[in-house]
């Protein structure tokens, strides 16, 4: 699993260039949330679009996670990448106020719904595509809220591990204190994602590696040493999230279905 980060570094900064000028964008916008995932998205997109045409929406809730916007401010300012913070906290607490819930994982999803309502707005008023910040490890469990921080026009990550995009970070000058944060998708104070998912980082990526990169058989990654519960409970979270990873099924009726045989609009003509 380990990655050659300069090849990486190119892939994916010309990914980012090339797939916005398809669309004819030239302008980034991505959620900057001072942690791993959005601060490597930032830091690619500034060298494959230059920095004056990315912009970053840093959108705390309240003062939950003021060290994380500290960071993220901090990180943007570096880059020369253009910012804003904007404070979800009124459109969050008016929607509750009326619907109330204990329930915090349907706090936590309104809220990366409404800093996705957000982006997609900023979007439009500054012509730019959105740029995804879910990780390979993220979309193969479905760790993600749909419509939420799993949406976007492109996402450069989504092929990394998050063990892999450590080591791209640090390849990328990603300061230490953002690199060593423990991961956590921000849904409510003292929130993990190791500890919500059950297991840690490298437990699960070793154990995606071998089922989906190298196509191993459950019983043989079982022998190699992982616990049968870790296994099948990967397996789970795959199965259960695969809604997740597809545009919604459309029945096919015509010659040419979208998402069934017509996958390539921009190529249309040529």
């Amino acid at each position: 699993m380990k990655i050659n980060e300069p090849f990486v570094e190119k892939i994916l900064t010309t990914f980012i260039n090339e797939e916005l000028s398809k669309f004819q964008y030239k302008k980034g916008i991505l959620g900057l949330s001072g942690g791993l995932d959005s601060s490597v998205c930032a830091s690619l997109a500034a060298k494959a679009l230059k920095p004056g045409n990315v912009f970053a929406l840093i959108m705390p809730y309240g003062k939950i996670f003021s060290d994380d916007v500290k960071e993220a401010q901090k990180l943007a300012q570096a880059l020369g990448i253009k910012f804003k913070i904007i404070d979800i906290t009124p459109m969050v607490d008016i929607y509750f106020s009326n619907h109330p819930t204990e329930d915090r994982i349907l706090k936590g999803n309104k809220m990366a719904r409404e800093r996705m309502s957000i982006l997609y707005d900023f979007s439009a008023r500054e012509k730019g595509l959105i740029l995804g910040t879910s990780n390979k490890t993220e979309l193969l469990l479905g760790y993600g809220t749909i419509h939420g921080d799993m949406a976007c026009a492109i996402n450069p990550l989504g092929d990394l591990y998050k063990t892999q995009l450590k080591q791209l970070a640090k390849h990328l000058g990603i300061p230490e204190k953002i690199r060593k944060k423990t991961p956590s998708a921000g849904l409510w104070a003292g929130q993990t994602d190791e500890k919500e998912i059950g297991l840690d980082y490298n437990k699960i990526d070793k154990i995606l590696f071998h089922l989906v990169d190298k196509r191993m058989p459950k019983k043989e990654i079982i022998a190699s040493g992982f616990k049968k519960t870790d296994v099948d409970k990967i397996i789970s979270l795959i199965k259960n999230s695969e809604f997740k990873r597809k545009l919604p099924i459309i029945p096919k009726i015509s010659a040419r279905t979208i998402g069934h045989d017509f996958l390539l609009p921009y190529d249309w003509g040529k």
